[in-house]
């Protein structure tokens, strides 16, 4: 499971990067609707991965 986490974690961010270069609606502060939904995927796949990380430590 860990490798799918950090797997869809990196998809979500890549996704997010590719938005944010194409978008012409979003700001580094105000994304559009798109890009917030993109930036709450990638937040929350995030944050899971690095709370399964510190639980190994």
């Amino acid at each position: 499971m860990a490798d799918d986490l950090y797997a869809r974690y990196m998809k979500a961010a890549a996704a997010r990067r590719a938005h944010r270069e194409d978008c012409r609606q979003c700001s580094p502060d105000v994304p559009c609707t798109s890009g917030q939904r993109l930036d709450e995927s990638f937040v929350r796949l995030q944050d899971a991965y690095l709370t399964q990380q510190k639980k190994k430590r």
